[in-house]
Formats: C-alpha cells, structure tokens, sequence
C-alpha cells in the first residue's frame, strides 16, 4: 500500500522510508509547495503547448542534459517500440524558458528540488547501516553540486482516432534517477504496479506531491529501496477528448557518483537514455 504522509507530522521521515521501502511511492501532503503556484504553471504550460511558438525550442544538448522541447511520439519505455502518446519539454536550472513562460516555473523547480532534497535526506536518515555502507557516500552528498536534475513538463494531448493500437499515454517503466516528486497531474491516469502483478490508482488529489524511487536509488541500495513500475493509461468515453498535463521533478545526483560496481550516474543515465529513444550517440 502506497502510504500518505503527512509532511508536518514526527513520523514523516519513517513513514516516507517505509511507503519508499515496501511500495517505491509515496503520496505526500500538508508540504510546503502552495498549490496555487502549481496550478498557475500548469496553466502557462497550457498555453506554450497550444501554441506554434513551442517548434521554436527543438530539443538540444547544452551542459549537462538535453533541453527544449520534444514533439509529440519522441520517447518510448524502455523495451517497447511503440512511442508514447506526449510531447514536453526539459527544463534544467541552467537552461533557458520559452518566451512567454514566467518565472513561476523557476520558481517552483526550486520548490520542487529543496523539497526533494529534503526527502532524501530523510530517506537517508532511516535506511538501515548495512544498507547505508553500501552507498560510496550519503545520498545527501550524491546531489551536491549536481546540474542534472531535471524538470519535465509533459502534455498529454486528447486521444484521436488515429491512435496506433496497443500504444498509451505512458507505457508500463521506472524511471531512472534517484527520486522523483510529482505534483498531483491535472486528470487522472497514473497507476502503479504491485509485486503480485496488479495495477492500482494513484490519487489525483490537487495539492498532493507523489514521490518515487528511481532506478539509481535501487542500484545505490543494492535494491532495498524499490524503483517500481508505473504508467498513464489512455482516458476512456468523453475524458478521451480532455488533455493531460504532469511536472515530474526527475532527482539526479553528479554523473561522477558511482552507483555499483559497473555503473556511475552519468554512464548509467547515458545507457538509459538510448534505451528510450532519446539518445543515439555517445
């Protein structure tokens, strides 16, 4: 069970290690983010989708990640051959907005990725000695100093009918950085995948943040923490026709931190990134 905590109570960081622990998510409320500067971003992103000034911002490479936009049907999960049903683009501290895009979106990135922070430390705090002697250092220190971090708009456009059979809003994936904190999407359409093989709802409650292990948090732990499966399933009836919009802050540390005995963060984001059809080179 994916558990909800409460991030002004005591048991927070437990509960937070814990739902990490046994599930790879965890919904988080009463946190520090104002809802009304979420609401207000989706809102500017909106726009910057419906408009024909998003093709001014073709994705590139530029310090430490790809940044712009990527159009519709550019990324797949990994294993499938059918692309995802979104486009969105990479906003990074270091890169530049879209005209027309205000400051809320830096803003709340940094929101975003002290909160994240925040939560992994105290992911940190409450993993067992064992486990932490694992880590070549702190999680904390793995994201000092980091440029990788990544905030992702994504747009989820209405299904048409020309839709290729078989192919989703988002196939079944993990995703592939330490942590990933999600403020509530504005439809439903998450779901998750529990060790017995079922799928389950998340809540779309407005004003809630998801979190989520990554894959680089499994290797890190050695697998005690859990970088589970997820998706968003295509609307069915008349919420067909009704747009999906999400913000995933993607956690990444330094590409120097070695995560296992074959991989650092760079080679292993590198790897993952061909895998999904967003990187062909290098």
């Amino acid at each position: 069970m994916v558990l909800e905590v409460d991030y002004t109570s005591e048991d927070a960081p437990a509960r937070l290690a814990q739902s990490i622990r046994e599930t790879g998510f965890a919904v988080v409320t009463e946190h520090p983010i104002p809802w009304e500067l979420v609401a207000s971003t989706y809102d500017e992103w909106a726009r910057f989708f419906a408009s024909d000034v998003k093709s001014a911002y073709p994705f590139q490479e530029g310090g430490e990640g790809q940044w712009g936009y990527f159009p519709f049907l550019s990324e797949n999960a990994k294993d499938s051959d059918l692309k995802d049903l979104k486009e969105f683009y990479h906003v990074y501290r270091w890169a530049p907005l879209p005209v027309g895009v205000s400051d809320n979106t830096r803003v709340l990135h940094e929101e975003l990725e002290r909160l994240a922070g925040t939560l992994l430390g105290w992911i940190d705090d409450n993993t067992p000695a064992e486990v932490k002697s694992g880590f070549t250092e702190p999680l904390r220190g793995m994201i000092e100093g980091s440029q990788r971090t990544l905030f992702r708009i994504l747009h989820y456009p209405p299904i048409g009918n020309d839709v290729q059979p078989g192919a989703v809003r988002s196939a079944a994936h993990e995703d592939i950085n330490l942590l990933t904190l999600l403020p509530t999407g504005t439809a439903p359409g998450l779901q998750v995948l529990d060790t017995s093989g079922n799928w389950h709802e998340v809540a779309c409650d407005p004003g809630a943040v998801i979190v989520n292990a990554g894959d680089m948090l499994q290797m890190a732990s050695g697998g005690f923490y859990r970088s589970t499966t997820h998706r968003v399933v295509n609307p069915e009836g008349e919420e067909s026709a009704v747009p999906r919009y999400s913000m995933p802050l993607f956690l990444h540390p330094r590409p120097e931190v070695r995560l296992s005995d074959t991989h650092t963060a760079g080679t292993y984001l590198d790897e993952r990134l061909r895998e999904i059809g967003l990187k062909t080179t290098g």
